[in-house]
């Protein structure tokens, strides 16, 4: 069996990537998910999407702002059994305004759902940030949900951190599966234990094996004499807050003593959260070097492999990188979706969102 996934805001395919790793036989079955097309708005992403994960045909990715997106078109591509979207975090992160589901991106989720409504997917995943539970008083998230349900689906959501599934990064991320309610499936929680073994510090993600100096995407970045200088001073897990700093190297920014400014990874421990940001001293820095961490780097601390290849400037690179999904542990959750659906049994746990959780029952 398998399934052709649509995506919308695909972003650079961490999601993508995840997918189309997750494949096993079973009493002589095949399950799978294959690209069946996606669609992001930023040209340099879908570059990226186009020459990883459709080895350089983009005629399956449609690069155009949703807001102006022709449905009908995406599906006269192919037909889908499965959606997933990401649907942009702007208005929910903890970076930013927090304005919610009144900003300018929260809306987007309704594409999503339009979707859901006009192709009739076996089965979707959606994706957004922690902050979306809490966003507007939880409003937010109870009209989203509300919205996936009246398409037609059952919804399983859980806060998954992904360095409880072998991820060497501290990214927690809402992750919501629905499955269409005419199935009368329900999918399981898959449960963290089996990565238990798996070290997850950023030294090991970082430098086993070594990244060849010709790799690509791993310029480094120009730091001043005196962002060394205070670099110098901040120890491994510190940021430009918490160390003793000289007084001309201290920064003059009331109210930010909790916080990623200047702040070294801890080699021992899983990587603060990659994100998209890097001026202000918003870049991550290496625990040793006075320096902050090359784009291919931090696309270890996203679980890409060396040979998947960001397109654009550097700039770009490194948002596409930190807004991606990191690819092995979408994978761990694609693979659970696809047990389900072969009707094998996985470890599992409740959902830390058990009242969230809605099952149409006949």
């Amino acid at each position: 069996m398998n399934f052709r996934l649509g995506e919308l805001f695909c972003g650079p395919g961490g999601l993508a990537l995840g997918a189309t790793s997750a494949h096993f036989s079973h009493q002589n079955e095949e399950w799978s998910i294959s690209h069946a097309w996606a669609t992001d708005y930023d040209k340099s992403t879908c570059e990226t999407y186009i020459n990883n994960i459709c080895k350089g045909d983009g005629n399956s990715v449609i690069c155009k702002d949703i807001r102006s997106l022709d449905f009908d078109n995406l599906l006269s591509i192919s037909e889908i059994d499965a959606l997933a979207f990401g649907f942009p975090c702007n208005d929910f992160s903890q970076v930013g305004q927090q304005k919610g589901i009144n900003g300018e991106f929260g809306p987007l989720y309704q594409y999503g759902v339009k979707m859901l409504n006009l192709a009739k997917p076996l089965w979707f995943l959606a994706e957004n940030v922690g902050g979306l539970k809490s966003a507007n008083d939880g409003r937010a998230f109870d009209l989203i949900l509300q919205a996936m349900y009246d398409a037609g689906y059952s919804l399983f959501p859980h806060l998954y951190s992904f360095d409880k599934y072998g991820v060497p990064q501290s990214r927690q991320r809402v992750i919501i599966i629905g499955i269409r309610n005419d199935l009368n499936i329900k999918f399981r929680i898959p449960s963290p234990e089996p990565f238990n073994h798996i070290d997850v510090s950023c030294r090991n993600a970082i430098e086993n094996p070594p990244i060849s100096i010709n790799a690509f995407n791993n310029e480094l970045t120009k730091q001043s004499k005196q962002v060394q200088e205070r670099l110098s001073y901040i120890k491994p897990g510190e940021n430009a807050f918490t160390a003793k700093l000289p007084e001309d190297l201290k920064l003059k920014i009331k109210g930010a003593t909790i916080s990623q400014i200047y702040k070294r990874l801890d080699p021992n421990k899983p990587a603060y959260t990659v994100t998209g940001s890097g001026g202000g001293g918003t870049h991550m820095y290496h625990w040793s070097e006075n320096r902050a961490l090359t784009n291919r780097e931090r696309a270890r601390l996203q679980t890409f492999p060396d040979d998947y290849i960001f397109y654009g400037s550097k700039e770009e690179v490194r948002k596409q990188i930190g807004m991606a999904v990191p690819c092995k542990g979408a994978k761990v959750i694609f693979e659970a979706v696809l047990k389900t659906f072969a009707g094998i049994e996985y470890p599992y746990i409740e959902s830390n969102m058990q009242d969230k959780i809605m099952i149409h029952d006949e």
